[in-house]
């Protein structure tokens, strides 16, 4: 039995066993609480254990950062425009009638309107005007000895044309002085112009014009020469007044052109037999030449006044094949068969597709007709036949059954090498900048 104490209480021993247990046990426990092994981790310590999802120690819970994935880049878009061709310019005593205002001036705007948003709708356009304007104070004249008015070059601006090759035969019909008067005429109009030139710096130089499109400066050169003059002689002191055919020549132009900045070059040649069909050997071999050279990438042609077959030779830059439209045929003139042949009452726009890529060279991707006619009898109204081939009653004085027929003749001659286009182009950017030649 338990024994009491002096004071009465029983014995406290066994009592005070348990409670000298329980004191170190609450020791160990704290002492285990403050050991790092246990302690809440914080800081750094707390990110990793939160990564591992771990209490063990920091070193052991470093989490491995998972990679970022890396962004595709987004490709720039390719740039894609228009260049836009057609024949001769031929301002015929008739067609000067047709534009003459009754009070000694002339208003051509009646008469291009009409295929004007084909014009207006590309993003480059090049026309051929074969014949020089008139120098001041000089008479205008038709065939044989041309002379057009100073009005025809903001009529050709006012209906969307950038710029003109002035290389042809009849370029000297009026001497120096119509060479001048023409480049000065196209100069305040706007209009670029190759081919012809006022003095020796100017010929060197090639026509440039600037395209803004996909955050790209896209330039195009023009150049153009021209088979003979007629017997009209090119003074001994101004050699370089007209670039005759000379197929090194040509390629020497291009080289320097693109030497120039040029990311694509275009050479307009004025060759060979008038009203012929089929283009003489002279023109193949030449068009071989400047295949051959890779230095050309568009050859437009004129002269023939008929329209000629659009083929892709061999070669071109890059060996890509080279396009040539052997003949334009006219855009406007007084010609059909009352003069000459029937397929001289029409004509060819040549639609060019080229594509530039925001790290390569720009290539003509494609190319394209369209017929065209000159309504002779009614004031020489242009038409582009697939505005006006659906009207029963024609236009003007043209019946369908005639305008079918000279879309039929364009299209046997074209060839199927080039689809046929039955609508205008739309202009994909702001308008070409032409360059200045440098003229002096």
């Amino acid at each position: 039995m338990t024994r009491p104490s002096r004071l009465g209480w029983p014995n406290l021993r066994p009592r005070l066993v348990p409670t000298a247990v329980t004191i170190a046990l609450l020791l160990v426990v704290a002492m285990l609480a403050w050991h790092p092994w246990t302690r809440p981790a914080t800081g750094t310590e707390a990110v990793q254990v939160a990564a591992t999802g771990s209490q063990g120690p920091a070193t052991e819970a470093t989490a491995t950062p998972s990679a970022t994935p890396t962004p595709t880049p987004t490709r720039s878009p390719d740039a894609v425009f228009t260049i836009v061709a057609a024949g001769d310019v031929l301002t015929h005593a008739p067609v000067l009638t047709s534009a003459s205002d009754g009070a000694g001036g002339y208003n051509f705007a009646p008469l291009l309107d009409p295929v004007k948003p084909w014009i207006a709708g590309a993003d480059l356009a090049l026309c051929h005007l074969e014949t020089p304007i008139v120098p001041p104070g000089q008479k205008v004249s038709g065939y044989p000895v041309f002379g057009a008015p100073a009005a025809i070059a903001p009529a050709l601006r006012a209906q969307g044309w950038d710029g003109c090759s002035t290389a042809s035969n009849h370029s000297m019909d009026r001497g120096m002085a119509g060479v001048s008067a023409t480049l000065d005429a196209l100069d305040a109009a706007g209009l670029g112009h190759a081919g012809t030139a006022r003095n020796a710096t100017e010929s060197s130089q090639p026509q440039m014009y600037e395209l803004r499109r996909a955050g790209q400066t896209i330039r195009v050169a023009q150049i153009a020469a021209a088979y003979g003059t007629n017997g009209l002689p090119i003074p001994a002191n101004a050699p370089w007044a007209l670039h005759l055919i000379d197929a090194q020549s040509l390629i020497s132009q291009a080289v320097a052109a693109r030497a120039a900045g040029a990311d694509l070059v275009v050479a307009s040649i004025h060759c060979c037999d008038e009203y012929v069909s089929n283009p003489a050997p002279e023109q193949v071999a030449l068009a071989n030449a400047l295949a051959a050279s890779g230095q050309i990438d568009l050859i437009i042609g004129h002269h023939a006044h008929v329209p000629q077959p659009i083929v892709k030779l061999p070669g071109g830059p890059r060996g890509e094949g080279l396009w040539v439209a052997y003949g334009l045929g006219n855009f406007i003139s007084n010609q059909d068969t009352q003069c000459c042949r029937a397929e001289t009452n029409t004509g060819v726009l040549m639609t060019a597709t080229i594509v530039k890529p925001p790290d390569g060279p720009a290539r003509v991707a494609g190319v394209e007709w369209t017929a065209i006619t000159v309504d002779r009898l009614g004031k020489h109204h242009v038409h582009a036949i697939p505005d006006v081939i659906d009207s029963p009653t024609g236009v003007g004085r043209l019946s369908h059954a005639e305008l079918a027929a000279r879309e039929q003749r364009v299209a046997a001659v074209v060839g199927p090498t080039a689809p046929e286009r039955t609508t205008p182009p739309t202009p994909t950017g702001p308008e070409a900048i032409v360059v200045p030649r440098a003229a002096s």
